[in-house]
């Protein structure tokens, strides 16, 4: 079985920690939505942002979404916290493959990543506070675009990985068994 499948979640949640170690597991590539977007930028996702504003950022994640769904074969796909946000790349995603919720609270991830000086939305007078609105802003969206929602909270990466690919080749298997005409 082939892995295609897509991580989502908010920034911290560990779409790329999981990501990279899900597909070396899994023997398929692993593309990192932004680190793609700052190749075809030639600037950080920071810098673009605040030289031409979120709306043209989230132009540009849209192409470059749909140019990675377009994509054939086995991958994972670890996306930026805010490509739910439109409609259309939640469609996007959902066509693409399997998609997986990385759900993590916002006292989770402030935990994480409170240390970490490159994230733009910590540096504000109160991270936390900043975190606990994205998540309530972003959380139905993720609900929305996942198949599986995936509790990042406790588990090591590695129980993560696990359970990730023990869920994928049970769907797997499911959609096996259906396209199959077997009971």
């Amino acid at each position: 079985m082939q892995i295609r499948c897509a991580l989502v979640g908010m920034p911290g949640s560990g779409k790329t920690t999981i990501g990279r170690q899900l597909a070396a597991r899994a023997g398929v590539p692993f593309v990192d939505l932004d680190h793609r977007l700052e190749q075809v930028l030639g600037t950080s996702i920071r810098q673009f942002f605040e030289a031409e504003g979120e709306a043209a950022f989230r132009d540009r994640e849209a192409q470059a979404l749909a140019e990675a769904a377009r994509q054939p074969g086995g991958m994972v796909l670890s996306t930026g916290g805010g490509a739910v946000l439109r409609p259309e790349n939640r469609k996007v995603l959902q066509a693409f493959g399997n998609v997986l919720y990385l759900r993590a609270s916002p006292e989770d991830i402030y935990k994480r990543v409170r240390h970490d000086k490159t994230r733009p939305l910590l540096q504000g007078v109160n991270p936390l506070d900043k975190l606990r609105d994205l998540y309530a802003q972003r959380d139905p969206l993720y609900r929305e675009a996942a198949h599986y929602v995936i509790e990042t909270g406790r588990p090591t990466v590695h129980t993560l990985v696990n359970m990730i690919m023990m869920q994928l080749e049970m769907a797997g298997s499911a959609e096996a068994s259906t396209a199959g005409g077997l009971p």
